[in-house]
């Protein structure tokens, strides 16, 4: 029988059990224990790994991930506008590098140009001795999409027609606040364009800016007191002069812009007048020549009928043919414009010579020769003047009343 305080200890050496003392039977079942509390130990770090029991000391981590702490969900620079009083006051400017293109048949224009939105936001305040900078600057599209945190105003061209790019993008902040949000744009606008006084005609170009998102009440939009659009010399296109770039800001409706569905739209304003020298060298000149020469017929032997007759439907040709050549310059609408109306006044009159020439003819046969004389006369003079005259009409009415 062993006592207590004694156990059984193989020896090595003589291969017999002998008596150990208390204290060492306390230290020989700690070596006999210790690698089984190491397998423990691995089997419950892989359980936890693989989604099984998951040790004590990862609790904390989970719950902690799992329930932030009520500072990190107010974080202040990814929630929105600033608050205060009123709404956030984006101060805008515009100014118009160049117009690309005018497309009178497509109602719509080209134009590159750079926006600057100015506003203050407080949260994004910085020490300047603790930041090492006395403006923080974020550009190109990586820093400002990834690294920048605050809140911008994201301005959109609401009747935007199949292009609008940014090739460039500059954010600046001041150490109390102020932010400047700088880009350059390169879009196509839809436009209203009003021909009825084609070729002298002149047009309004609106591209309207809003904030997506934003009403009114949240995010209103301020045109810079010192903003200019651009000078008229800066924008050249062929065939178009612009004669003044305005900015101007009003508001809208819109249905996405918060829960008043007003928004405040910025717009740029081109005003531009057509170059009428190029349709005028091209058809009005050259018709106007082929008009007044086939009133020769009245001057010419009526007992040459046939040649007189083959003058006039020479005339009558060439006006249909400059129809057509305007078709190609002239977009597809269904109102009258005054190009029309000056190739319908010189078809008619060129068909009218058919007609005097027909009536004496007529009167050559009944053997009238002083009615054929008296007839050609004062045709000689009447045609001319009637279709001068009719041509100033025309442009009376359409520059009084269109």
């Amino acid at each position: 029988m062993l006592k207590p305080s004694e156990t059984l200890c193989h020896s090595a050496a003589t291969g017999r059990m002998r008596r150990a003392p208390a204290e060492a039977q306390s230290v020989l079942v700690a070596l006999r224990f210790e690698p089984m509390r190491h397998i423990v130990k691995a089997i419950v770090l892989v359980a936890a790994l693989t989604g099984g029991t998951r040790p004590a000391a990862a609790e904390p981590i989970a719950e902690s991930r799992a329930h932030p702490p009520a500072e990190a969900t107010s974080e202040p620079f990814l929630l929105g506008p600033p608050q205060g009083a009123g709404p956030v006051v984006v101060n805008v400017r515009f100014e118009l590098e160049d117009i690309n293109d005018i497309d009178d048949e497509a109602e719509k224009f080209e134009f590159i140009g750079v926006m600057t939105l100015t506003w203050k936001d407080p949260r994004q305040a910085f020490d300047p001795t603790v930041a090492g900078v006395d403006e923080k600057v974020f550009q190109g599209s990586f820093q400002f999409d990834e690294i920048s945190s605050g809140w911008y105003p994201q301005v959109v061209l609401v009747n935007e027609s199949g292009l609008y790019e940014q090739s460039g993008v500059v954010l600046r902040l001041r150490p109390d606040g102020t932010s400047t949000l700088i880009a350059t744009v390169n879009a196509a606008a839809e436009a209203e364009f009003s021909m009825r006084r084609f070729p002298f005609d002149s047009h309004r170009l609106e591209a309207v800016f809003e904030v997506l998102g934003f009403g009114v009440d949240e995010v209103a939009l301020r045109v810079e007191s010192d903003a200019i659009g651009s000078a008229p010399d800066k924008a050249w296109i062929p065939e178009w002069t612009v004669v003044s770039v305005d900015l101007s800001i009003r508001e809208r409706p819109s249905t996405h812009a918060g829960s008043k569905g007003v928004a405040s739209a910025f717009v740029v304003s081109v005003s531009a007048e057509r170059s009428p020298f190029y349709i005028i060298r091209l058809v009005v000149l050259p018709l106007a020549i082929i008009v007044f020469l086939s009133f020769s017929v009245f001057w010419m032997d009526r007992s040459s009928l046939g040649d007189r007759i083959s003058v006039s439907f020479i005339g009558i040709l060439t006006a249909v043919a400059y129809q057509l050549v305007m078709g190609d310059h002239v977009p597809r609408i269904a109102y009258f414009t005054l190009i029309h109306g000056f190739l319908n006044l010189s078809f008619l009159t060129m068909c009218a010579t058919v007609v005097v020439n027909l009536v004496v003819g007529a009167k050559d046969k009944r053997g009238d020769y002083a009615a054929g004389d008296r007839i050609d006369r004062r045709c000689r003079w009447a045609f001319p003047l009637v279709y001068v005259a009719l041509n100033l009409a025309m442009l009376t009415v359409a520059f009084s009343f269109f």
